[in-house]
Formats: structure tokens, sequence, C-alpha cells
């Protein structure tokens, strides 16, 4: 039996990396959509186990010491993110292909753990398209949009160092061409 590929997906917030996983996910019974675990509590609509695994700090804490984290950050100081280690492992080793939504500081530190993975970067049209898009959402004030367009910034001068960069100007369009990139990665 063939071992599971592992696709990760990264760009700055409003690049619609979330949506692209959700429709490849729904569209493709043989790849998982693998579920982060953060500290943070839940914001309206959010669902434990779907959106994320919403767990203590001591929690968090012990699944690190106990090197259960593919992955793992802090993010605005306080906010601890990870990606489980073991049910990724798991579907990999039952020939499942797994999805990671993840930045890309955890991206790395994936990448260095499983070099095998498949690096795949969503990225705007252009900056102002991303600024409306997160305007769009309604919760940023000028000073907080200023922070997440220079993060965003960063973020995309790591793009080169990705297998793949996937422009989203046209979501149906970026949803095919990750699906292309995944198909291609299996048959290799």
């Amino acid at each position: 039996m063939r071992k599971g590929r592992l696709f990760i997906i990264s760009g700055p917030s409003g690049t619609g990396k979330g949506t692209i996983c959700k429709r490849i996910v729904q569209e493709d019974p043989n790849i998982r959509f693998s579920v982060s675990v953060t500290t943070r509590n839940p914001r309206e609509g959010e669902i434990h186990g779907r959106d994320y695994f919403f767990i203590s700090k001591d929690e968090y804490m012990l699944l690190l010491e106990q090197d259960g984290f593919l992955e793992h950050a802090s993010v605005y100081g306080s906010t601890l993110y990870g990606t489980p280690k073991e049910p990724v492992q798991k579907w990999l080793e039952e020939g499942t292909d797994v999805i990671l939504e993840i930045d890309v500081q955890g991206a790395f530190q994936v990448k260095k753990n499983e070099p095998d993975c498949v690096m795949i970067f969503i990225l705007p049209p252009s900056l102002e398209e991303l600024k409306a898009r997160i305007l769009k959402r309604g919760s940023e004030t000028e000073e907080t949009m200023a922070a997440r367009l220079g993060e965003a910034q960063k973020e995309i001068d790591q793009a080169p160092l990705y297998d793949y960069q996937v422009v989203n100007a046209d979501l149906d369009r970026a949803v095919e061409e990750v699906r292309g990139i995944i198909e291609k990665e299996r048959n290799k």
C-alpha cells in the first residue's frame, strides 16, 4: 500500500487558503484535513474538532513535552497553536493524503521533519486586493490592518521557497490549480 502524501497550504490571511482547502477535502474522498489545536477561546460559530481543537495551556504544554506536534508556534505573544502529530501520521500510514493549512513558520518546521511534504503557497493577485478582502471582513482597525499587511508581505517573501505558488484571483481556478498539483504529486 502506498503511503499518503502530506500537502502544506500556506499564505497570508485573506488569500482564500481555508476555502481552497475545504473545497479540496469536500471533493476528494482520499484526502483529509488536519485540524490544529489552539489555546485561544473559540470565536462565534467555531466548533471544537472542526475548526480547531480548543485546549488549555496545560494540555498544550503536555503535548509539547510528549513531542506530540508536527509543528507549533506562539502567535501574537500568548496564543499557542500546533498540528497534532498522531492523527496525521496515522492517516499517512493508512495511505490517505493529508492537507495542513499552516503558516510559513510551521510549514518550514514540518518540511524539516517531513522532507517529502509538498508545499503550496496561496498568493493574492495584489496587496491592494488582499487589503480589500480583509477590509470586507469589517474586523480590522487601521493599526491592525497595517500590521496584517506587513506580516503578509513577510510571508509573501517566503513564497519562492515553496514547491508551488498559486495566485488566487479566481477561486474556482485556484481550486483547480491546487487539485492539479495534488494529482501530479500523487502520480510521481
